[in-house]
Parts: structure tokens; C-alpha cells; sequence
């Protein structure tokens, strides 16, 4: 059996960074993979998240909204099974719980044995941010913990981590006394050693954290042992985490906070003899999944990190850890516990009713005949507007229309030449004709119904997002627009077919259309004229700005200081701390950071910006 343990920094860009949840789980090969910090609230836990062929999940989210960490931590379990229902395998679990204080449990909310002595509102506190997802595989109790990060000046974190993990130790020792085996994985936010750190902090054995971690050890008479450490004792620079915001994994600076952690007895416990461990009994193998880190060998020197915070690396800050071990029994038949996400309502849905399913078919039958009398209604408006408009346009008594002239649909034989509507206006009959005499003032008579096709496309154009181009692009003329419309709506001389027995239709388009250009040619000159100048003034627009904005760039590249190890430009940050410098800038050298023996790392170079006085003496 294979245990791998990750933490995702968020599950959802881990899914498109390998383009499925399937594809995702399948490059570990594992049978139980633990996720920490997915960043996914309950009301997101949508299929394409949670549910793959061939696993079975469970997940824990954060339920408090305290100081924003409304889905900031969360943790997942996917276990890859054969079989969701009376399954034998040992990767499908027998029970699951949400937290590990009990207060979660949906059935009665009663709180774990071994925790009587805790209040409930603080069992609540550290079950309620979504740290710890228990699946109980017959033959081990699986512990998936997402620990607390406490910055050493954060006075309430560092409580809330001191709680969290004695809470923790409680239930562990409960266990361990009913005989139970049980194993820890995940991102416990704890370096036990100083050969687990790229460099020590001050005070690092003080370190209350690092105390505890080392206490659960049975190498200090406690009940745990580092699986990791007990297969390499002495590997140095064996890190799983690194900075983010220093590019520190480019010199594999970092820390192992990741871990995997065994206590019980090994399968061997009837012989009961001396030195039997799990570890040295069935652990095969256990070592950091090194591939899945940032940076891989080779890259660096064509994408070396120089201080960017625009440089985003594809992939989490963390890489996985995985343990495989032997000789597991296998276990009576049993189903996927209720826990499971398959079963969860926001994925299977509500269990429906009889009566329900035939109302919501009744509901659909009464829709469809109310759509398909809509359509009906539509169809007849559409006709009633395009009979006014034609009737307005071609019988009104106005100057250069006949008063004989008239419009005959398909309902009627059409006599002499015809003329189709325009193309664009499909949403008239295909079938409407006109046999009338067209001059220059019936055509700007005419007043077609736009398409519902047109209507939506000048909505989307008018709600889409404009760019940062079509800023400094020149801008429309209004009459250019106006003229290429009424070019539109005219009549093409190839639509109109010559007839042998009348001309007088051809005649008067020719003439519309002589006077329409004549209009457009006028106009143009003129627009002409306007354009030239409105171009030329953009253009002098465009030089001064381009100019300022050389003299600030300038400005800045000689207020920059360079770093006194590598005399390059430094980078320039803002302290977002708060306290007494909250929002000041300072400099630093732009090098990643790295180990204070490499003269390639960052040199350490710190330096305040320059603050003026807004009062002058």
C-alpha cells in the first residue's frame, strides 16, 4: 500500500495545472492520497472537484469566517478503490469523521472519548477551520492534518496552535491505549530539527512547537516515529516547503514540515518481540516526491528568479511525501462510509418524491405550451409591424412618393419589377416584395424592424470590456457611421432586374443613389479635414505622455540603489506588517534567497527608501 500526503496550496489550480482531478491523482499511483489546504468552501465542492473514477473522497472545510479565513485551509482524502460497496480492499474505509473532536458529527455532535476535559466552544474553535479529515482503515486510524501557522509575534495564533495540537495529542493517546495503530500525514507546520531548516532561527531548540513534535517521538520516550527520518537519519537539504515570495526554491531553501508519522504496534504484535516497529517491519519506502517541485534541474539558468513578484512558478509552494508498506490483512466486506462526498446533497442532489417528480412534469408541459403560444405571438407582431411599416413608408403622401404607389406580399401576384428586402433583416417575411416607384425621399422612409440576432450582437458589444488598446486607438467618426448606414439600407442597382417593359423603377434608384453620393462625397471632404486633425492632435497627445512617462521611468531606475554583493538594481517592497512602518518602502537585493555560503544567492543587502518631509523649513 502507498500513502502520498500534499499540500495543494488550492485544489482547484493543482485540477488545472493537470487538466483533470482523474489525471491529478493518477500521477502519484498511490492507494490513499492526503491534500492539504485546498481553499475550498463547502457550497464549492462541485463534481469536477471531488468526484474521479475509481477513488472515493472526503473533505473537510472551513466553517468560521474569522479574519477572512473563510475557505483558506480545508483538507481532502481520496482513496482509490475497485469497488464503492462490499469491498474487501483495506484503502476503502470503514468510518470517516470530519475533525477530530467529535463536535462536527452530524448525528448528535457528541464530543470524542479522551476530550471530556475541554470546553466545547474551544473544541469547536480548532475544528472549525477545516484541519483534519479521519478515515478509519480497520487496521490503521488515518490522521490527514493541516497544522496551524503562527508568525512568533502573533500572540493569539500561537495559542491557537498550542490548543490545537494538545487537543490533538489527547485523542492520539485515547487511541494508542484501546490498541488502535495510527498514522499522521500531512503539513503540521512544524521543522522537529535543526537539520530539517535551511538555517536556524534564534532561540530554535526553545521553540515550544519543536519541543512537542520531538516529545510524540519514541526517540523521546513517546509513541510516534518520524517515518521519514528513520529510513534517512543523516540526509541533509531533504526539504519539502519554500518560501514563495523569494524565489528560495531555485536553491532549495527551504524546510520539511510535510510529514508522515507512525505509532501502534507493527501486524507482528502476537510475537510481542523486542525492536519491532512498524517502520522497520513493513515500511518499504518513504522519500519527497522531488519531480513535483517548482523548479526543476536544468531550468534555472534561463529562468532565473531576479525579484519579480509577476513570476508565478506552475505548481505548489510544497512537494509530496509518500510512504509504501507491506503485509497488510485484508478486512471483512463493507460499503463507503456516509461521509463520503458521493453523498453529499450539493453532488447527488435531494432525495425526490413521487409527487414531486409529477408536478415538475406538469410544471414542464405547462412551459413548453406557454413558449410555443409566445412564438405564435411573436411571429403575429413581427407581421402587424412590418405591414405598418410598409404602409407608413410607401402610401404616405409626402413629396417625390406617388400617391398610387403601393406593397403587395406573397398573398398577392407581384406585377412589374421587384425588389427583396435587405439581407440582414431576416427576421421579415423572405417572401416580401415591393413593386413600387422608389425615389430619393421614399428611401429614407423606410424603417425595417431590426433582427433579434442584430439586437443581441449590439448588446454584447456594448456590455463587453474594452481593452487597453482602444484607449489610444482613434475614435470613430459619428457622421462617417451615419453615412455607411444609409449606404447599407439602400437598394444595390444588381438587386433591381431590369424589365423590358418598365424603366422607371431602375431610373429613380439610379437617381437615389446618384444623390445619396453625392451627400456621402460632400460629407467626406469634410470628415476628411476633421480627421486629419483630430489625428494629428492625438498624435501630439500620445508623444507628450510617451515622454513624461520616459522621464518617470528615468526618475525611478536612478532612485534605485544597487546591491553592495552583486552591484545590481535592487528590488523595491512595502512593508504590509502592521505596526510603526506599516506602508514604508524599502530595497532589497533582487537575488534569490538562498544559503549565506553561495555568493549566487541573495546577499542580504536591506535598505529604507528615502522619506521627504511634506513641510518645508
Amino acid at each position: 500500500m502507498k500513502i502520498v500526503t500534499y499540500n495543494v496550496n488550492g485544489l482547484r489550480q493543482r485540477i488545472s495545472q493537470f487538466g483533470s482531478l482523474r489525471k491529478l491523482l493518477d500521477s502519484f499511483d498511490a492507494d490513499i492520497i492526503c491534500f492539504q489546504e485546498t481553499k475550498l468552501r463547502r457550497q464549492e465542492l462541485k463534481s469536477d472537484l471531488v468526484l474521479a473514477d475509481g477513488y472515493e473522497s472526503f473533505f473537510s472545510c472551513t466553517r468560521t469566517s474569522d479574519k477572512g479565513r473563510t475557505g483558506y485551509s480545508g483538507v481532502a482524502t481520496f482513496c482509490r478503490v475497485k469497488s464503492a460497496f462490499s469491498s474487501d480492499e483495506v484503502a476503502l474505509p470503514v468510518a470517516a469523521e470530519d475533525g477530530f473532536t467529535g463536535v462536527l458529527d452530524t448525528s448528535g455532535s457528541k464530543i470524542a472519548e479522551g476530550l471530556e476535559e475541554f470546553a466545547k466552544d474551544e473544541l469547536c474553535r480548532v475544528d472549525g477551520e477545516g484541519r483534519c479529515i479521519i478515515t478509519d482503515h480497520g487496521h490503521f486510524i488515518l490522521f490527514n492534518i493541516y497544522g496551524p501557522r503562527a508568525a512568533s509575534d502573533d500572540v493569539d495564533r500561537i495559542q491557537f496552535k498550542l490548543m490545537f495540537f494538545k487537543i490533538l495529542q489527547k485523542r492520539w493517546e485515547f487511541l494508542l491505549c484501546q490498541k488502535r495503530r495510527i498514522f499522521v500525514v500531512g503539513d503540521l507546520n512544524i521543522a522537529p530539527a535543526a537539520i530539517d531548516r535551511c538555517e536556524a532561527e534564534p532561540d530554535f531548540e526553545k521553540n515550544e512547537f519543536r519541543r512537542w513534535f520531538r516529545s510524540m517521538l519514541v526517540e523521546s520516550c513517546g509513541s510516534f516515529l518520524d517515518v521519514f527520518r528513520a529510513k534517512h537519519p543523516e540526509r541533509r537539504d531533504a526539504y519539502t516547503c519554500w518560501p514563495s515570495n523569494t524565489g528560495a526554491e531555485q536553491f532549495n531553501y527551504g524546510t520539511r514540515i510535510d510529514h508522515i508519522l507512525c505509532g501502534g504496534p507493527c501486524f507482528h504484535q502476537k510475537h510481542d518481540l523486542e525492536g519491532h516497529n512498524f517502520v522497520t517491519c513493513h515500511v518499504k519506502e518513504c522519500d519527497i516526491l522531488v519531480e513535483y517541485k517548482r523548479w526543476k534541474p536544468g531550468n534555472t539558468p534561463r529562468t532565473r528568479w531576479k525579484g519579480g513578484m509577476n513570476i508565478k512558478l506552475e505548481g505548489s509552494d510544497h512537494a509530496p511525501v509518500y510512504m509504501s508498506f507491506g503485509e497488510v490483512p485484508v478486512i471483512p466486506q463493507h460499503s463507503t462510509p456516509s461521509l463520503a462526498s458521493r453523498y453529499l446533497p450539493m453532488i447527488c442532489g435531494l432525495q425526490q418524491t413521487l409527487v414531486s417528480v409529477l408536478m415538475r412534469r406538469e410544471v414542464a408541459k405547462e412551459a413548453k405550451s406557454y413558449e410555443a403560444l409566445s412564438s405564435l405571438t411573436t411571429q403575429s407582431m413581427k407581421m402587424e409591424s412590418f405591414s405598418e411599416c410598409a404602409e407608413r413608408s410607401f402610401n404616405c403622401h409626402e413629396p417625390g412618393i406617388s400617391p398610387g404607389d403601393h406593397c403587395s406580399f406573397a398573398n398577392q401576384e407581384p406585377k412589374g419589377e421587384m425588389w427583396k428586402m435587405h439581407e440582414n433583416h431576416r427576421d421579415l417575411p423572405n417572401e416580401a416584395v415591393c413593386n413600387t416607384t422608389i425615389t430619393a425621399g421614399s428611401c429614407k422612409q423606410i424603417n425595417l424592424i431590426p433582427s433579434d440576432r442584430a439586437k443581441k450582437k449590439a448588446r454584447k458589444i456594448q456590455s463587453s470590456q474594452l481593452s487597453l488598446r482602444s484607449f489610444f486607438q482613434k475614435s470613430p467618426n459619428p457622421r462617417h457611421d451615419v453615412d455607411n448606414l444609409v449606404t447599407d439600407t439602400s437598394l444595390h442597382q444588381a438587386d433591381v432586374p431590369e424589365s423590358p417593359h418598365r424603366k422607371t423603377p431602375v431610373t429613380d434608384y439610379n437617381n437615389c443613389h446618384a444623390e445619396l453620393h453625392d451627400v456621402n462625397s460632400s460629407g467626406c471632404s469634410q470628415d476628411q479635414d476633421e480627421q486629419d486633425g483630430n489625428c494629428s492632435l492625438d498624435k501630439e497627445k500620445n508623444n507628450v505622455a510617451l515622454l513624461e512617462w520616459q522621464r518617470i521611468r528615468q526618475l525611478m531606475e536612478n532612485s534605485i540603489p544597487l546591491c553592495k554583493g552583486h552591484k545590481e538594481p535592487c528590488v523595491a517592497r512595502v512593508v504590509k506588517k502592521p505596526g510603526p512602518t506599516f506602508g514604508r518602502r524599502f530595497y532589497v537585493c533582487a537575488r534569490a534567497e538562498g544559503p549565506a555560503s553561495n555568493s549566487e544567492a541573495n546577499c542580504g543587502y536591506f535598505k529604507w527608501a528615502s522619506s521627504k518631509s511634506k513641510h518645508k523649513k
